[in-house]
């Protein structure tokens, strides 16, 4: 018999700003995966040529200029010993296509040791600025060879100069980069954001950045079974007794806990837990804190968390002035991350 289930409303967790550092990696799903591990959709040459487009980008990582690890954080390179060419991909394309694990790939990939290259989302390196400051931020990332950035967000545009100043600093340093983004509210078109926005947005760092355009539909839905409806509370609740590790919360108790824990905990709060189970989900009330439950979502589906809830299915979690909105791409992508972890839960209700 498992142990009782614990509680993720228990749980305000204090993220040190060295842990913050050293936790800037590919998150566990995405420990794994390569290049070859990459599967192109064969109706989408453009996935094929990402893939060596971006293994020639790691290789010629090995031998730039920049990134050696000495301490050249305030010193600025001679434009004419800058590398010729971009020192920066820009991965272009819509969500479920496959950026994330080509970006993971691209980090695995380049000849450095783990403390010279840094992986994270948009969200992480902010907190990073705002637990060390820019200087130490600067201090810190400067002496890397890579900067990989996930779900680069231009939603808010003083966060987006923040990052730009600080890539920047970080160009003059002879870092490279490798950035994906989320859509602005009101760029709704086909679910992406183009790369010719995206250099707009970060200006001076457009010459920095080589667009890679990846075409395909979301591969969480490729040949895939649709998601298990859900279950009932009394299913859910045994589910959450019976699994080691596991928690068990309702879910409006959930959301109204996420509004007082900063987004940057919410890895930490999931730390050790095996899979979440909620019961009573119901459309989320507001835009703020659908915003939170998408953070959530992410940090769970990093770390491969199957999720097991009664009530209403995922795809009701947003309303349609949500998805119509301006931040219909992260709403999305919560959907689709939460009925893959939903299909994961599939076998624990069943076993």
């Amino acid at each position: 018999m498992a142990a009782e289930p614990v509680a993720l409303t228990s749980r305000a967790p204090h993220v040190p700003a060295d842990r913050l550092v050293a936790e800037m990696v590919p998150p566990p799903r995405f420990d794994a995966v390569r290049f070859d591990t990459y599967i192109p959709d064969p109706k989408q040459p453009s996935q094929t040529e990402a893939v060596a487009t971006l293994s020639g980008f790691a290789a010629g990582l090995g031998t730039a200029a920049g990134g050696s690890g000495r301490k050249r954080w305030f010193r600025r390179e001679p434009k004419a010993a800058a590398p010729a060419g971009p020192r920066g991909v820009y991965l272009d394309g819509g969500y479920g296509v496959g950026k994330t694990h080509l970006l993971a790939s691209l980090w695995h990939a380049t000849p450095a040791p783990r403390e010279q290259k840094a992986f994270g989302t948009f969200v992480e390196l902010t907190n990073l600025v705002g637990a060390l400051g820019f200087q130490q931020t600067v201090q810190t990332l400067g002496g890397h060879k890579l900067l990989c950035i996930d779900e680069f967000e231009l939603d808010d545009p003083g966060d987006t100069v923040l990052v730009s100043t600080l890539l920047g600093k970080l160009v003059d340093a002879g870092v490279a980069l490798a950035a994906t983004s989320n859509t602005l509210p009101g760029k709704l078109g086909e679910g992406r954001f183009a790369a010719a926005d995206f250099l707009r947005e970060i200006q001076g760092l457009s010459a920095h950045f080589r667009p890679l355009r990846i075409d395909g539909e979301d591969y969480r839905h490729r040949g895939l079974p649709q998601a298990p409806a859900p279950y009932d509370d009394a299913t859910v609740e045994r589910v959450a007794h019976a699994t080691p590790g596991a928690s068990l919360d309702t879910f409006p108790d959930l959301l109204d806990h996420l509004s007082k824990v900063h987004p940057s905990r919410y890895g930490a709060m999931c730390d050790g837990i095996r899979a979440v189970c909620l019961t009573g989900v119901e459309p989320v009330p507001d835009q703020s804190t659908a915003l939170r439950l998408v953070v959530l979502a992410d940090r769970l589906y990093d770390r491969e968390v199957p999720v097991l809830a009664s009530g209403r299915p995922f795809d009701e979690l947003f309303g349609k002035d949500m998805l119509e909105g301006g931040y219909r791409k992260k709403y999305f992508r919560a959907i689709s991350r939460l009925t893959a972890l939903a299909r994961d839960a599939k076998g624990l209700a069943e076993g």
